[in-house]
């Protein structure tokens, strides 16, 4: 019988900053479950290191820069030698995969999807071009086929949306035993007491946060003070709407306009500080997958959001239409009525509260995986076997990434001697 390896390393595709981004809290919360789970964690990666030139301090946590198409990750993880590696994203894995595959074939290989790049993809095709998002559409795409085959190769897959889950459940149902379903997880401790949150009076204004390295934040943006702020603004014109986020780009800081009551705030090291305050925050995402921390955050923070369809997607509140719009008009009009409208504000606050308790706020989750994890170390062999497209796709994989990452090694290494 297969022995419980308690070694686990997580290649990251980016350094964790849970200030900065939600793939930044997705990951502590990885890190904080197999922590729990009695794992011992590495976490690399190949990304600079963050401002500083220092690793992350996260407690418990060794960290181990890695270089890519280099054979001295070979020689790293063979000496750390895991029972499980998990990738971060599909890139990761596209990276780093087939060398997991070769050195550690005993290891199992997680990919943490984060949300489906593919199905975010497809969707800003679809927006771009003014067609409708079919799932003819997202299939045709290479970023769909590259995201399954990596699916595929792995032996879990950590999907992060209910919403994801049914669609590849029903559009590549072969997928199906390879998937779990790991949403964002909070303690009930997570939860700010309503007598420390500010009433309902003791709120104004509108806030938007969002990481300007992600392209739906960004056009969010861009839309919202083209399109929508000017639609919420006839009807409040007193208020104001903040935007708050790391790493805002040029085209994101001109749309500034102080005498439109728009104003763009940047980064802020801890943006619970402006949602407590915030009577609404608004979400008019027009692409996107997964999961949004920014609604998770304002929940927490006791502060409703005016969300589209998109920034709902794999909650309970998707199917509550009177809370979620993507007409630019019906989308002001929810804004302004949560922000006029007490009741409804407190109805939607009391329905975030109960969606953190009930869906994401369960120790199951836990459980579940460990003992997903507990049956892929003693099934290994016949799970695999049972995954003969994953097989072939790893064989084709580790054939082609082999000899193209020895040829970009080796092409590194004559630059460097010629400038020496």
């Amino acid at each position: 019988m297969e022995k419980h390896n308690p070694r686990l390393l997580l290649i990251g595709l980016n350094w964790p900053d849970p200030t900065a981004t939600a793939a930044g809290v997705r990951m502590l919360q990885l890190i904080s479950l197999f922590k729990s789970g009695g794992y011992q964690i590495t976490f690399s990666s190949a990304a600079a290191l963050p401002t500083g030139g220092e690793f992350p301090e996260i407690p418990g946590v060794n960290f181990s820069r890695i270089r890519l198409n280099h054979d001295s990750f070979d020689a790293f993880i063979s000496e750390l030698d895991p029972g499980i590696v998990i990738f971060d994203r599909f890139l990761t894995e596209e990276y780093f995969g087939w060398r997991v595959a070769r050195i550690l074939p005993r290891a199992i290989r997680i990919v943490d999807t984060e949300d489906l790049h593919s199905l975010r993809q497809a969707r800003k095709v679809a927006l771009d071009n003014g067609v409708d998002f079919t799932p003819s559409l997202w299939k045709t795409l290479e970023i769909t086929k590259r995201e399954l085959a990596s699916l595929f190769r792995c032996d879990l897959s950590l999907i992060i949306s209910r919403a994801e889950m049914d669609w590849l459940k029903e559009h590549v149902p072969s997928l199906t035993p390879q998937l779990f379903y790991l949403p964002f997880i909070f303690e009930e401790a997570d939860l700010v007491e309503e007598s420390d949150r500010l009433p309902f009076e003791d709120r104004k204004d509108f806030v938007f946060i969002g990481s300007g390295r992600h392209l739906p934040n960004t056009d969010a943006i861009s839309y919202l003070k083209k399109v929508v702020w000017p639609l919420i603004r006839k009807k409040l014109p007193d208020a104001c709407v903040h935007i708050y986020g790391a790493s805002l780009p040029r085209k994101v800081t001109d749309l500034r306009a102080p005498e439109d009551n728009f104003f763009v705030k940047g980064w802020i090291p801890d943006v619970s500080t402006v949602l407590r305050t915030a009577r609404v925050n608004l979400m008019p995402l027009r692409f996107g997958a997964g999961l949004k921390g920014k609604m998770f955050e304002a929940i927490h923070c006791g502060t409703p959001s005016a969300m589209t369809s998109i920034a709902a997607e794999g909650t309970v509140l998707a199917d509550k239409k009177e809370y979620v719009a993507d007409d630019p008009h019906l989308f002001a009009s929810l804004a302004v009525s949560l922000y006029r409208e007490k009741k409804l504000w407190e109805d939607l606050q009391r329905r975030g509260d109960d969606m953190l308790r009930n869906d994401f706020c369960c120790t199951a989750f836990e459980e579940e995986l460990m003992n997903q994890l507990d049956v892929l170390t003693h099934q290994l062999d016949e799970i695999r076997e049972n995954n003969l497209l994953g097989s072939m796709l790893l064989h084709h994989t580790m054939a082609s990434s082999k000899y193209l990452s020895k040829w970009i090694g080796l092409k590194e290494e004559q630059s460097k001697q010629q400038e020496r």
